[in-house]
């Protein structure tokens, strides 16, 4: 895990490389070169993981709304079970804890029952279930109180 280097996105090949972790991980949420950059003007946290020189992962912080900020972490399947998740967790959760925020809550694809039982895992409690309009994938909404 030493080798874990965390490095923001500010556009271009970082944001493509974002973007290929994000679909990859998520494809019923992939999203277009424009839509990842629309999360960067709304100011969202962006951020690549890698072991060495390898992209394994990336995160998303989302600014506090009410107190509440929301964290996602992505890691690539192959890499997974290394410990990659957990550090990037603690430092995304790190770059959450800003005056004022009183809990941080993730979204997980329901059929990831390992993102699901790491997030439980760190603490994280269920607060909803749902599928998007026009969709068929179930999302789950979980909460952690600081």
């Amino acid at each position: 895990m030493s080798g874990l280097r965390v490095a923001p996105v500010d556009g271009g090949e970082a944001l493509e490389r974002w973007r290929y972790v994000h679909n990859v991980v998520v494809p019923p949420a992939a999203m277009s070169a424009e839509e990842a950059g629309e999360r960067l003007a709304r100011g969202y946290r962006l951020e690549n993981a890698y072991d060495g020189d390898v992209l394994v992962g990336c995160s998303t912080v989302r600014p506090a709304v009410d107190g509440v900020v929301t964290v996602i972490v992505r890691v690539l399947p192959e890499f997974r079970g290394r410990g990659f998740g957990a550090a990037l967790y603690e430092h995304a959760l790190g770059c959450a804890r800003v005056p004022g925020v009183t809990a941080v809550e993730t979204c997980v694809l329901a059929v990831n029952e390992g993102g699901l039982r790491f997030a439980e895992r760190y603490g994280f409690v269920e607060v909803e279930r749902y599928v998007l309009d026009g969709e068929s994938d179930e999302w789950v909404d979980l909460r952690l109180g600081l």
